[in-house]
């Protein structure tokens, strides 16, 4: 597709994206087998749910903070600088043994620092595109192109599948972020009213976004769904490792394949047919997924990961961009934080408590019973997709969309 928007400003938000992605995948993918290897097996749940607790304030205070007119670029400059440094330390006190206690300090620190970044970059991105709903996807899959290009450069490249190594080099990214900020075009801050409440400048008052029907169901469907999909990043690897896959790092990037397909047809998509029936077929993909991990054999595992992209970009995007273009311009930033506060913060520790504690109960002697274990979580998928299914009205009705309706 052709895009609009003006190479000096889509280049370098592209460039953006590659790199927070690709340092995200440099890393998460691979922790629960660096904390497995270094004697802290106990603490995965613990030290994913670090980021879901950071989730539930960093983003609404920041995307507050830009709503009011503060500079989005200076924002992401020092919280990259910040986030970059604590990730780091955090990996030095893996490699160097000082115990769970100072890594999961360390790695509260970085998440309250790295959270906000990725819904002010999304709010900065869909304000500075000319056709939102048209370019998001093209450009989501830069990151997502990031996230493969870690994948493989962790497996192949710095063989740290298991080693601090991969957290080294994306502490070093992220703080490279921090600098390349300085070469993003000068990309406008909103201009909405000083906040006058301590509401407002917490971003408390992007709650009200609950009392519209649809909103509310958008919202609180990814956040449902958002619970047991929590468990495919710290367990996936696990499994694919007790299958006796030897980069399991890589192996995982099968589902950026299906994302990057996915990003791409999404602007068709949403052109041509009904957002409630593009996100109910992520659903649906995501119930798919775990139904396949269920079956504990290396080619199904295979196809539940690669089934994995789609399910996230038709449903996850797909509400980004719902609420991009459905809420108030003086709310945007305030609305993708809320939405990163949703599903990075309370999907996110409700799923890593929840499914970290269902692991353990499946897990005897060292040996996981994976069958059940998914099962358990693709029945969880099953209900909410009913939820949503019944719940969501939109302004039309049939399967295709008609102008104007979405």
């Amino acid at each position: 597709m052709r895009i609009s928007t003006p190479k000096r400003i889509f280049v370098p938000l592209a460039a953006l994206f590659f790199f927070q992605w690709g340092a995200s995948g440099m890393w998460n993918v691979s922790f629960s087998n660096v904390l497995r290897h270094a004697g802290l097996e106990r603490f995965i749940a613990i030290a994913f749910a670090c980021n879901a607790i950071a989730s539930f304030v960093s983003p609404l205070i920041v995307g507050a903070m830009a709503d009011r007119g503060v500079s989005p670029i200076k924002l992401l400059r020092w919280l990259y600088w910040s986030a970059g440094v604590l990730l780091g330390l955090m990996f030095l006190a893996i490699d160097r043994g000082w115990g769970g206690g100072p890594m999961l300090t360390l790695m509260q620190m970085h998440s309250l620092c790295f959270s906000p970044t990725t819904s002010l970059v999304t709010t900065i991105a869909l304000a500075e595109l000319h056709k939102p709903s048209a370019e998001f996807g093209p450009l989501r899959t830069w990151a997502t192109g990031g996230w493969i290009v870690a994948g493989w450069v962790v497996s192949w490249v710095l063989v740290a599948d298991s080693s601090p190594l991969c957290g080294y080099t994306a502490a070093a990214i992220i703080v490279g972020l921090g600098f390349a900020t300085y070469f993003l075009p000068g990309l406008k801050p909103a201009t909405a009213g000083r906040a006058t409440t301590w509401t407002e400048r917490l971003g408390l008052d992007a709650w009200q976004l609950f009392k519209h029907h649809d909103h509310r169901t958008i919202l609180l469907t990814a956040t449902l769904f958002g619970i047991p999909v929590a468990a495919f990043y710290p367990f996936t690897p696990l499994h694919l490792t007790a299958l006796g896959f030897d980069h399991p790092t890589a192996t995982m990037t099968l589902g950026q394949a299906s994302e990057v397909a996915s990003l791409l047809l999404l602007a068709t998509l949403t052109r041509t047919i009904r957002l409630k029936w593009v996100i109910l077929a992520g659903l649906v993909f995501g119930i798919l997924r775990y139904a396949l991990f269920s079956l504990d054999q290396s080619a199904a595992l295979l196809c539940g990961i690669a089934l994995h992209g789609a399910c996230y970009a038709l449903y996850n995007v797909t509400a980004q961009i719902y609420l991009a273009e459905r809420v108030d311009p003086a709310m945007k930033a305030r609305a993708q934080a809320l939405f990163a506060v949703l599903t990075g913060g309370v999907s996110n520790l409700c799923g890593y408590l929840a499914t970290g504690w269902w692991f353990h109960r499946m897990t005897a002697d060292g040996v996981t019973h994976w069958p059940v274990y998914w099962i358990g979580l693709c029945a969880t998928t099953v209900a909410v997709t009913l939820y949503f299914t019944l719940s969501y009205h939109g302004a039309g009705t049939g399967f295709f969309r008609k102008p104007a309706v979405r």
